[in-house]
């Protein structure tokens, strides 16, 4: 007998072009990235390079899906010896991880715009990293830092960039480490590597991943605290060309994406703290000394490692100058924190779509979930808020573009830090609202926003929580006034075009006037505030500029004039929910 029939489900949404469904981030390309035909087609999905839509239909297809639900479900492993005894730390990860790395990396989405860094690739490369972590963010760590990395390894010595920047720079993608030659064991000998006891030595991978591990148990964020030591190692000449080598000892409190082929690292040098390039593999062959000491176990991003390591005598590479650790390696965290940024859109995009599709096709009390007015406002008040993330970290990406001027530069410095503490920060609240779209179904693993509401909280924390983030605002107030100029250059343009906003403008600058003037306990008490005022007048001067005329006025008057509540879905009266929804 029959129990049951299923009935008022939403089908699967899956077989869906990602790229082209998302309206807000087709038009950002066109606008921000490089189109692949000339001005003038009859559409701006049209004029889009075609591998964003090729990469859309892969994202939205069962397969990747799939994948990205079986690399969380099955999480990485520590296997801390091979089956010999010889000591290797590697990370074991499910096929669907490696799955989704090799489309990440075959996407150009770590990369692609230092191989080719014409004017719009790194919206290009934005817009393929949005897309990918849209639906399995977890992957996107080594990602961001691979892509990251590059901008401070143009500080390490001449023969280091010529043998690791093409392997960054590759679209090949190997999840081994590479070497097969004998390990250093724990008593200084020698053991089977991951070969087998005597192996030879292989040639290096032609292509290469790179973390990061800066912060420590004692410090967390004040990297000044750390105390692995670097003590100089001249003469040994294992790598001469590679630059001042050095034996760093110490433990990492958190290293991300353990399993990666090189590391930045910071300790202390002679000269003060430093940074330093440490491979997993040394040149000839043998296995760095890189204990993993655990995974940690993380609220979400679980299809991704993160761990403590112990450095003992490990070999590093200077890269910069002794003492000026953190200006080197903050070339490194701006653009992490920009992905963050992205990370968070992506989030909120999925969180729109899943919402969207399930009130289109879910019924109750007689009609359609959108046809009812207050699911509609809830979606529509959530697809203004992942509009705007999409439209700020597009814009800023454009920002670190080569043709950048000095004025772009200075903008994006600022830029950055606002929109990393508001779009992170907004990132939570929006993915627990959209789960709740979804009712019962949304709190279960079987749909993505259980996993998705697990996931934007790091966002928030990786690269600077919102305290972090705030008082660097701050010092950027205090010792870069030029950033203030740009920003205001580039918020201003939207100016005249609503009045709820320039009454918002002209309210900031006076913030800033009172913050820059105040003692420096009432500049960290009113640090937030600052920094949500500069990032919502971001938002909204982008939605004004380049949104619909019924997604900005929506925006400026819920954020901006305070008409609003300050749940989602509390939108003023008059907001055309309608066309907004059509967006989404």
């Amino acid at each position: 007998m029959i129990t049951h029939e299923v009935q008022n489900q939403p089908p699967p949404r899956e077989g869906i072009d990602e790229f082209a469904a998302n309206v807000p981030l087709v038009e950002a390309v066109a606008r921000c990235g490089t189109p692949a035909f000339p001005a003038g087609m009859s559409s701006e999905a049209d004029a889009a390079p075609p591998a964003l839509h090729d990469l859309g239909r892969l994202v939205g297809g069962a397969d990747f899906q799939r994948d990205a639900e079986l690399a969380n479900t099955n999480p990485p492993r520590l296997v801390t010896h091979d089956r010999w005894g010889n000591r290797i730390d590697e990370i074991e990860y499910d096929e669907s991880y490696h799955r989704i790395m090799a489309a990440a990396i075959a996407a150009g989405a770590h990369t692609s715009a230092w191989a080719d860094p014409r004017p719009g690739a790194n919206a290009d490369r934005a817009a393929a990293f949005l897309l990918l972590a849209q639906v399995e963010p977890g992957h996107a760590c080594s990602v961001s830092m691979t892509h990251a990395a590059v901008a401070t390894l143009e500080h390490a010595a001449p023969g280091l960039q010529a043998e690791w920047m093409p392997r960054l720079l590759s679209r090949a993608y190997e999840p081994g480490l590479g070497a097969g030659s004998p390990v250093a064991d724990d008593t200084g000998g020698t053991g089977g590597g991951a070969g087998g006891p005597g192996a030879p030595a292989t040639a290096p991978k032609p292509s290469a991943l790179v973390g990061m591990a800066m912060t420590e148990k004692q410090g967390g964020s004040d990297v000044r605290a750390n105390t692995t030591r670097a003590v100089p190692r001249a003469g040994s000449g294992i790598r001469s060309e590679w630059g001042a080598e050095y034996g760093l000892t110490g433990h990492k409190w958190f290293c991300s994406a353990p399993m990666s082929d090189a590391f930045l690292v910071l300790a202390q040098a002679p000269g003060g703290l430093s940074c330093f390039f440490v491979p997993r593999v040394l040149p000839d062959g043998t296995r760095n000394v890189f204990r993993i000491q655990r995974l940690k176990d993380k609220l979400g991003n679980r299809s991704n490692a993160s761990s403590e390591i112990e450095l003992d005598d490990t070999l590093g590479w200077l890269v910069g100058e002794e003492g000026r650790g953190v200006a080197t390696i903050v070339q490194m965290v701006t653009r992490t924190r920009l992905d963050c940024v992205i990370g968070t859109a992506a989030g909120m995009r999925q969180a729109v779509a899943e919402a969207a599709w399930h009130v289109r096709h879910r019924r109750a009390f007689g009609s359609l979930l959108v046809d009812q007015p207050a699911m509609a406002a809830v979606v529509a008040d959530l697809a203004l808020e992942s509009e705007a993330a999409t439209l700020t970290s597009m814009r800023l990406a454009r920002a670190y573009d080569v043709d950048a001027t000095e004025s772009e530069q200075a903008f994006r410095r600022l830029a950055t830090a606002v929109a990393k503490f508001q779009v992170c920060k907004r990132g939570p609240d929006h993915a627990a609202e959209a789960l709740e779209c979804l009712g019962g179904n949304g709190y279960t693993e079987a749909f993505p926003l259980a996993r998705r509401y697990r996931e934007q909280p790091l966002l928030a924390i990786w690269e600077g929580s919102g305290n972090v983030i705030a008082l660097d605002v701050l010092r950027v107030l205090a010792r870069e006034p030029e950033s203030f100029m740009a920003f205001f250059d580039v918020v201003g343009e939207a100016a005249g075009e609503h009045p709820a906003f320039d009454l918002a403008l002209a309210e900031a600058r006076a913030v800033v006037g009172e913050v820059s003037g105040a003692d420096a306990a009432t500049a960290a008490l009113r640090a937030r505030e600052l920094t949500e005022r500069l990032a919502l007048v971001l938002q909204a001067s982008l939605l004004v500029q380049h949104s619909p005329g019924a997604v900005a006025d929506a925006f400026v008057r819920s954020r901006l004039e305070g008409d609003g509540g300050s749940m989602y879905g509390a939108l003023p009266p008059g907001v055309d929910v309608a066309a907004i929804l059509e967006r989404a």
